[in-house]
């Protein structure tokens, strides 16, 4: 008996490390270049390329980023150091904020001194307060890296964890409702940028002390995949076009819906993954995870477009390869750097990828 609980709590730590995988490469999805502007995309809307960019967004991207805040919720109410508020907030402080405020600074020495002294058409400094956003996302989502409102809001997350924590479920339960009412209504920041992030932070807690990760697993994997499979229909009919766009609350309600059901067929799937062939590969993949969400959009706004010189923009022929093997191209760029900069800076590598990539040993 005790060997099984054992077996099952190491695949369901390799399932939590696989999900992160999964999910950040399917990031990646969602901020993949096009070579085209917002006006030209309106215009492409409809097309099967611009179909396909869709469909590769919401099933990979968006809708697989809850189960990470989700998975966040539950190891840290499993947590006992998360009760100490001090040393919780200064751990997360150097996991979470730190890298994200790092990987800001270097997206505008990287991308807008591109832009100011080459040819790259990107954002550019225009005030002292607009590299202040862009640095610390103090009241709206940054130019550049447009990924990082979700480290932000988590640390703030992890900031009310130790309260969080020790409150009864009916209390969880109003958190997670008014997170849903602000999602609904479009409300949010400066506070949160993006409410449902505590949304599922909170769920996760509620998870862990329902555990409901265990009965997850337990559904067959056509079952857990099912409820998400329907409603990312409905949502793909909408937005590519062939039915007219309802109400911005009805959108966020079925956007919201949307996630909760990707977050429980991605976890199934990360655990079918982990008694899979491809374990072993995915996990070797997973230190590298954080430095790759962190990274992506630097790669892509400085190689996206010389890598689109060979396959074209969106509506090119060859774009749709392009599209697809986006992640596996900026993956292949960030394991590569990530392993140079651990070797040749250790303790940058150790920084930027808030302490998950360690130095080799004997540096």
């Amino acid at each position: 008996m005790s060997e099984t609980i054992v077996a099952d709590g190491a695949r369901r730590s390799d399932a939590i490390a696989i999900a992160r995988v999964i999910c950040i490469l399917g990031v990646v999805y969602v901020h993949a270049w096009t070579g085209q502007n917002g006006e030209t995309l309106d215009a492409l809307r409809g097309t099967a390329q611009e179909n396909l960019r869709w469909a590769l967004m919401e099933i990979f991207g968006r809708s697989a980023v809850p189960l990470l805040g989700m998975i966040s919720g539950w190891l840290v109410a499993g947590s006992q150091s998360a009760r100490h508020w001090q040393g919780h907030v200064r751990r997360k402080a150097r996991t979470i904020a730190l890298p994200m405020i790092l990987w800001n600074g270097l997206a505008i020495l990287l991308v807008s001194g591109a832009a100011w002294f080459g040819s790259l058409s990107a954002p550019v400094p225009t005030s002292p307060w607009w590299v202040v956003e862009e640095l610390l996302i103090v009241s709206r989502n940054p130019d550049i890296n447009v990924q990082m409102p979700f480290l932000r809001d988590l640390f703030l997350c992890m900031v009310a964890a130790p309260l969080l924590v020790r409150s009864p479920g009916w209390a969880l339960w109003l958190v997670v409702m008014a997170a849903v009412a602000a999602h609904v209504a479009g409300l949010g920041p400066p506070v949160l940028m993006r409410a449902s992030i505590l949304c599922f932070f909170t769920l996760g807690i509620l998870a862990r002390r329902g555990g409901w990760e265990r009965r997850a697993i337990a559904l067959p994997l056509a079952t857990a995949v099912l409820p998400f499979a329907l409603l990312i229909s409905v949502q793909l009919y909408v937005m590519v076009g062939l039915a007219e766009l309802p109400s911005l609350p009805l959108r966020n309600a079925i956007d919201l819906a949307v996630r909760v059901a990707a977050a429980l067929a991605f976890w199934r799937l990360a655990w079918a993954l982990a008694g899979s062939g491809v374990r072993g590969v995915l996990l070797r993949i997973e230190p590298f995870a954080f430095f790759l969400f962190c990274a992506h959009l630097i790669l892509i706004w400085l190689f996206g477009p010389l890598l689109g010189q060979m396959f074209g923009p969106l509506g090119s022929p060859l774009y749709p390869v392009y599209l697809v093997i986006q992640p596996l191209l900026v993956l292949g760029a960030v394991m590569l750097i990530a392993t140079l900069l651990r070797r040749i800076a250790p303790g940058a590598a150790t920084m930027l990828s808030g302490g998950r990539i360690r130095p080799v040993r004997g540096q």
